[in-house]
């Protein structure tokens, strides 16, 4: 197995890596009071020493009392957190990696009365949860523009600690999804609508957090079709509404897109191969991250076995030597095996330690 493309040096979207293995962004709620402790420091650490070009974190909070749903997700707000985020970068710095730290807003995704703060009531852009049912107000404007502002010091305080760039969490439900998604955004204001006009809230968010870092630190935006609990969810049919959802977010100033799906090898649209980070590539020009059950030998979230691991690996190069896309993110299988870089650079893919369930229990 030729592995020479995976591990070949990156440069693009503002970002200079050594390969192309990213750490995908996994919550792992060992953060007590909000803080990256030295143990999260040693956890990057170890990935940066196992061989991964970029980590981007778990999803941190941003500057809201409804942004997550539990206590022990760090912050990316207030002097003890950006302490804590600080020796997290110094310590995957000094093992020659780079990172970044993923953005995040809940929105309705978080029920009431949930930790940190348990009277914060969720925020969303209609008050409706994932399933379409009413639970709180709309956002008011000023509501609106208070989040707006609060990403872009949140990317501001970033890049002042030392961080290589910023990922915004729009995947998955969460808050910035909710407005992308016409089942959960009701809106008839400039912030709902038809397609692109969802996308004006991330475009607020982007451009604020573009004035608040300047034109040459990365802002990645990661998007999915898929929700929490709702796999089968989709903005989007066709390659030209692709087109429509991705222009306003790439003209805003989105340097790379991290194509979040369950599967990379699954094709996006009928009569294409090009899964989604293959099609957002073509439609936008700019670099892609794939993602999706990489290096596993069950894809997510089954536990039946669909390819072995060589096999996963070996579609995974043949596509990225088509230059489908530009990087690959890696999930569950650097939790249990921070060395998987390296080893499948090495040829021992045998030597990986197998993601189990039981992996996600510590913080190894």
């Amino acid at each position: 197995m030729n592995t020479d493309k995976l591990f070949e040096p990156f440069e693009g979207g503002g970002l200079s890596l050594t390969n192309r293995v990213v750490m995908a962004p996994m919550t792992r709620a060992q953060s007590p009071g909000g803080v990256a402790s030295p143990e999260v420091a040693a956890y990057y650490r170890r990935r940066a020493e196992g061989g991964v070009g970029l980590i981007v974190t778990e999803g941190t909070a941003i500057d809201h009392p409804a942004a997550v749903s539990h206590p022990d997700i760090p912050n990316i707000h207030g002097e003890a957190s950006l302490e804590g985020w600080a020796q997290v970068v110094k310590e995957v710095h000094a093992a020659g990696g780079k990172i970044i730290p993923q953005l995040w807003h809940v929105g309705m995704a978080r029920s009431i009365g949930e930790l940190p703060n348990a009277s914060a009531l969720p925020i969303g852009p209609s008050g409706l949860n994932l399933a379409g049912e009413q639970i709180t107000e709309p956002m008011t404007k000023n509501e609106i523009q208070s989040i707006v502002s609060a990403f872009a010091k949140a990317a501001k305080d970033a890049k002042a600690i030392g961080f290589d760039g910023i990922e915004l969490h729009g995947a998955h439900g969460y808050l910035i999804d909710q407005f992308f998604w016409e089942k959960t955004n009701r809106r008839t204001d400039e912030y709902g609508g038809d397609l692109e006009a969802r996308t004006t809230f991330a475009v607020e968010v982007i451009d604020a957090c573009r004035r608040a870092v300047g034109p040459d630190f990365p802002i990645v935006l990661r998007f999915s079709q898929w929700k929490g609990g709702h796999y089968d969810a989709r903005l989007v049919e066709t390659p030209e509404d692709l087109a429509r959802f991705l222009t306003p977010l790439s003209n805003a100033g989105v340097d790379i897109f991290h194509c979040s799906t369950r599967r990379f090898w699954q094709p996006e649209f009928e009569g294409s191969d090009l899964n989604l980070a293959g099609w957002t590539k073509k439609i936008t020009g700019k670099p892609t991250i794939t993602v999706g059950s990489v290096g596993l030998d069950s894809a997510f979230p089954s536990v039946v076995t669909e390819k072995n691991q060589e096999d996963n690996i070996e579609l995974l190069l043949e596509r990225l030597d088509k230059a489908e896309f530009d990087l690959v993110a890696v999930g569950r299988a650097l939790i249990s095996d921070p060395a998987w870089p390296a080893k499948v650079q090495a040829g021992t893919i045998g030597e990986i330690i197998h993601f189990t369930s039981d992996a996600t229990k510590t913080l190894y």
